[in-house]
């Protein structure tokens, strides 16, 4: 009998190369036959929204907080040379020279190699996020799923 594997990874940060270390791990370790958990939280989970525009009934706040964060993976800002917006386009320009998969691209990878993408059900309320915001086919849980997927993993990342 084959000891499974497991990894996980916690996907707070909100910047794009960031989320995109995070998907390139969780992508590597389902290669390796590792059952992959990725847990977005807080800005993490700009990586789950869709891009375009979901018509829901939401407060003054969670107005403000959608309208204030990225909409999409492929939307969010980088870690460091931001430089007003010229950043992510600087390395979305060598992503595409050196034929590297963009952060989209990784996360429908990451969906095809069956990696459990889970959506933090705490920061949606907190931060005022619906699920019809959110990319499809995605699970819904609190911290004590995560943990329990942690506590049997072999790799557990903060990212």
């Amino acid at each position: 009998m084959t000891e499974i594997k497991r990894t996980t990874i916690v996907l707070f940060s909100g910047d794009y190369d960031k989320a995109m270390a995070a998907y390139i791990i969780a992508n590597g370790a389902a290669a390796y036959d590792h059952q992959v958990t990725i847990f977005h939280t807080f800005w993490g989970l700009n990586a789950l929204r869709k891009e375009e525009m979901v018509p829901v009934k939401k407060g003054l706040l969670e107005k403000v907080f959608g309208k204030m964060m990225p909409r999409g993976a492929d939307k969010m800002g980088i870690s460091k040379m931001n430089f007003a917006g010229m950043g992510p386009k600087m390395i979305k320009h060598v992503i595409k020279k050196h034929n590297a998969l963009t952060l989209p691209q990784l996360i429908e990878l990451a969906e095809e190699q069956d990696v459990k993408l889970v959506a933090c059900t705490m920061t949606m309320d907190l931060l005022g996020l619906q699920q019809d915001e959110l990319l499809d086919g995605i699970e819904y849980a609190g911290v004590a799923a995560y943990l329990g997927d942690a506590q049997e993993g072999n790799v557990n990342l903060f990212i």
